[in-house]
């Protein structure tokens, strides 16, 4: 009987030990996000709640890396699309994508017929479906507002653990890493069934040297599935570095004139930052409607 007793107290204590640990786990994830004090507003994140409820049959299989495969760049619609009339550019993403819109409205928004739409929303990501689930809520939207054009910039928040089918994957992981990709699939293939064309931009540098880190695991698997599924990527890291490769708030702007670029938290951009990073994106997007074609014929004396 007694045996019996502390074998049942030993199962338990290891249960708890192991709940002790997830949820240590999910608080050091939130506070390492910039956006962490939101998600901590929803104590069911906390505390379990429903991990991935809402999962996709392929997240719930094995979770397998997707083939490493560069494929081409399908060719560009945009320009036949935009001479037939209207077009419509939708911004995804975070807080980060918040900028980014502004940025590409100013950019592209006085284009005859293109209007260009913010789908983002703040202290999302592509780690915690339990919290906003962004396959769902992408799908809704497309529902609503179809798009010709899609752009995406997720990760700021999504340095935590992924859970799937009761099975947590660490951050950088190899079976998060696996998860995240077919997260960044799904995605993609959900605006592609809706008829538009995805443009993915990366993560800017850092100013933390670990959340850098952090940030360089989520672009590193971005890129190979950008690559994968050939959709244009545009590596910010870059574009947001000074010469050394390192971070710094101001940075030299076209004319050689010192700009801040950097938010105080050291994370998200000034205005003059989302112009920066928006300026290659606004480019391509004018090369694939044909609008730089016509201003570079327009400009020649």
């Amino acid at each position: 009987m007694s045996r019996s007793i502390r074998r049942g107290t030993g199962v338990r204590a290891g249960i708890n030990a192991l709940t002790v640990a997830f949820v240590v786990g999910v608080l050091a994830g939130l506070l390492l996000t910039p956006d962490g004090r939101a998600w901590l507003s929803h104590p069911t994140l906390m505390f379990g709640g429903q991990a991935n409820a809402s999962a996709t049959a392929a997240e719930t299989a094995a979770v397998e890396a997707p083939a490493e495969v560069e494929a081409p760049v399908p060719t560009s619609t945009l320009k036949t699309r935009y001479a037939d009339g209207s077009l419509t550019i939708g911004v995804f993403g975070d807080s980060m994508a918040d900028g980014l819109w502004a940025a590409l409205y100013r950019d592209l928004g006085d284009l005859d017929g293109v209007d260009v739409v913010k789908f983002s929303e703040v202290s999302t990501g592509l780690s915690r479906y339990d919290y906003v689930d962004i396959q769902a809520k992408s799908t809704r939207q497309l529902a609503e507002r179809p798009v010709d054009v899609a752009i995406v910039l997720f990760g700021t928040n999504d340095a935590q653990a992924i859970v799937i089918d009761g099975q947590i994957h660490p951050f950088g992981s190899d079976g998060w890493k696996a998860a995240y990709a077919q997260r960044v699939d799904n995605l993609v293939e959900l605006m592609r069934s809706r008829g538009a064309e995805v443009y993915w931009v990366g993560l800017p540098r850092m100013k933390s040297s670990g959340f850098d880190g952090r940030m360089t695991i989520i672009n590193d698997v971005v890129e190979a599935r950008m690559a994968a599924l050939g959709v244009p990527y545009f590596d910010t890291v870059a574009l947001t570095s000074n010469e050394a490769g390192g971070y710094e708030a101001y940075l030299s702007d076209q004319d050689g004139r010192r700009r801040l670029m950097r938010a105080g938290d050291g994370i998200h951009m000034s205005m003059s930052g989302y112009l920066r990073m928006a300026d290659p994106v606004a480019d391509r997007l004018k090369a694939d409607l044909g609008v730089a074609e016509a201003e570079a014929v327009t400009a020649t004396p």
